[in-house]
């Protein structure tokens, strides 16, 4: 297990021996960091370098659930052109991702027919934060942790945030089409 797993032990490292460790939340890059696939899988998000990416914090039993079918047709009608979405599952609001990843890919492919990469379920928010959403919320204008499920954050060709939609916002929103549409180009 890697340090930057740890990102309270990694500050206390820094102040004890005066150097800095490199962390999550202080990562260049989207694209610098390693996830586990819901299969268990270690995914080096580097792979998506030279992608826009749609990062999103999922769940099974939310009112909000049924935008896995804006996510996939998004995914389908951009991914040629160097679009991906990536599904976090977390369990974080009101316990509306209960499922194992079994569950999680059964519920998400036989409801939905996701093809999109979906990711091991872990926290985005409070202190047990996954490193993706340390990273995601940790400076800027899009600061802050999500406040519910399916909060969306557009992520350009070099791992740097340029988006974020909250859960209302619907992926087939015209405005987060353009925005994918804009960042595709450059």
């Amino acid at each position: 297990m890697k340090l930057s797993h740890f990102p309270l032990l990694a500050v206390l490292i820094n102040q004890l021996f005066g150097f800095a460790m490199p962390t999550p939340a202080s990562a260049e890059s989207l694209y610098d960091l390693t996830v586990r696939s819901l299969e268990g899988e270690e995914v080096k998000l580097s792979e998506l370098r030279g992608k826009v990416s749609l990062v999103v914090n999922t769940a099974s039993k939310c009112g909000f659930t049924p935008q896995y079918e804006g996510l996939e047709a998004l995914y389908k009608r951009f991914s040629p052109l160097g679009f991906t979405v990536l599904g976090f599952p977390s369990n974080d609001f009101m316990a509306q991702e209960p499922g194992d990843s079994k569950q999680i890919r059964e519920f998400c492919q036989r409801n939905y027919g996701v093809s999109f990469p979906v990711f091991e379920k872990g926290s985005v928010k409070g202190a047990e934060k996954q490193p993706v959403y340390q990273f995601l919320t940790a400076s800027g204008e899009f600061e802050g942790d999500p406040g519910w499920n399916f909060v969306k954050f557009l992520v350009d060709k070099n791992g740097k945030v340029r988006a974020r939609y909250a859960s209302m916002k619907k992926p087939e929103d015209p405005e987060v089409i353009a925005k994918i549409e804009e960042l595709l180009k450059e």
